[in-house]
């Protein structure tokens, strides 16, 4: 057996596959003899050296991780800010890695992840402690550089994309008398990647959805609403897919609440029902909107298999790395070909990915600003294919698990506030 402890965190918002990665992660390890912790709510749990004992949990449990959403450890939106500010912090985490002989740790999350793991492979590394550090990717926005796509996002783009192509049938079926426009929100800050899987929905010209409003275009409302009625006009109906970061040209979000997130990120009101105003006021339409939310996210029951398959292949790919010593890198996804689709895991500098941000390409977004290009179609498309459906239970609902997760005992006072 070897020596050490690996200890893995989940940060951020979760998606329907992150337990699929910590699934992997747990058997990879024990593959390898070697004892797995987990943080409690993130990188707070190990602050807090609230950490989790995932021996005491059966093999059985852990493979059903891999068809249950959520964050079996508990995840938590919180920012640790540059060494010089928050030396204390990461002082903190040393000494808890220490007390539990943790050699290893991986940080499953986004763009601020793997900027909080590369600072803490440096300061181990200044202190003389044996640390390996290894981002693990994962976000619904996919908006991780170098990366080819983000595990979690290809299940919210399946989740997103039928969801348009259903609830744009009920809408024509109601379009003669009721609903003539329905307005859907989708995440994504600054990167339109959800908005732009909403296109996937539609095959023809006037196939819904026939707007898509992404961050990365300023929002030009007088624009909008001429596209609005002139599809209203041609259709009889118009499914609106809005990104919930849109601008204004002075850079001004478009429902901007006035709040930040633990992230320091604008917290925004809910664009969807904003535009579905504008347009209810401005062409006097009936209109209907909705803002899935969670939903998108959290839709285990309807992931992607190319999602959840990447997802394990992420888990596994970085504990070898770390127990082969490669510190402050990410697996990441490379594609070698769209058609047949392949890819392959392939390990990339923590350095390169912390703090940058992965926008959609010019040549993905159509010339009007609407749509998607022929290009993202074939860049999307295989991200959403195929089917993982979790098992179910005799009552009709999914047979999800949830972990006893015993503590480990603590061997430090407790952190101070």
């Amino acid at each position: 057996m070897r020596k050490g402890t690996l200890l893995y965190s989940q940060s951020g918002g979760v998606t329907a596959v992150i337990n699929a990665t910590a699934s992997a992660v747990i058997q990879a390890a024990r593959r390898h003899k070697v004892k797995v912790l987990a943080a409690r709510n993130g990188i707070l749990g190990a602050l807090r050296e609230e950490l989790i004992d995932t021996t005491k949990a059966p093999l059985a449990a852990i493979r059903a991780l891999a068809h249950t959403p959520g964050g079996a450890f508990g995840s938590c939106r919180y920012k640790l800010k540059s060494l010089e500010a928050d030396r204390a912090k990461y002082e903190r985490l040393l000494d808890v890695f220490r007390a539990h002989d943790v050699r290893w740790f991986l940080y499953n999350g986004g763009n601020d992840s793997a900027d909080t793991a590369l600072k803490l492979s440096q300061l181990a590394e200044a202190s003389g402690y044996p640390l390996t550090c290894v981002g693990v990717p994962k976000t619904v926005d996919n908006d991780l550089a170098v990366t080819d796509t983000c595990p979690g996002f290809g299940s919210a783009a399946k989740y997103t994309a039928v969801s348009v192509r259903e609830a744009a049938l009920d809408v024509a079926a109601m379009a003669e008398t009721s609903t003539k426009v329905f307005v859907y929100e989708v995440m994504g800050r600054h990167a339109g990647w959800l908005a732009a899987a909403a296109g996937l929905a539609g095959d023809g010209k006037d196939d819904a959805p026939q707007v898509i409003l992404f961050p990365e275009i300023a929002y030009d409302e007088a624009k909008f609403l001429a596209k609005v009625k002139a599809t209203v006009d041609k259709v009889g109906w118009c499914v609106v897919v809005v990104s919930e970061g849109i601008r204004h040209p002075d850079g001004r979000f478009v429902a901007e609440a006035g709040t930040v997130d633990a992230f320091g990120h604008s917290q925004l009101g809910g664009v969807g029902p904003t535009l579905a105003g504008v347009v209810k006021d401005k062409l006097g339409l009936k209109v209907h909107w909705t803002v899935p939310d969670y939903l998108q996210r959290s839709a285990r029951h309807l992931a992607s298999k190319t999602d959840l398959e990447q997802a394990m292949a992420v888990g596994e790919a970085a504990v070898e790395y770390a127990l082969e010593g490669m510190n402050g890198v990410m697996p990441v996804i490379v594609r070698t070909a769209d058609s047949p689709y392949r890819w392959k895991i392939a390990p990339a500098p923590l350095a390169k990915i912390a703090n940058h941000e992965k926008k959609m390409p010019k040549n993905f977004i159509r010339k009007d600003g609407f749509g998607i290009t022929e290009a993202c179609r074939r860049y999307l498309a295989p991200l959403i294919r195929g089917e993982a459906p979790p098992p179910y239970r005799p009552d009709g609902l999914p047979d999800y698990l949830r972990l006893a997760n015993t503590p480990v005992t603590r061997r430090l006072p407790p952190l101070q506030a």
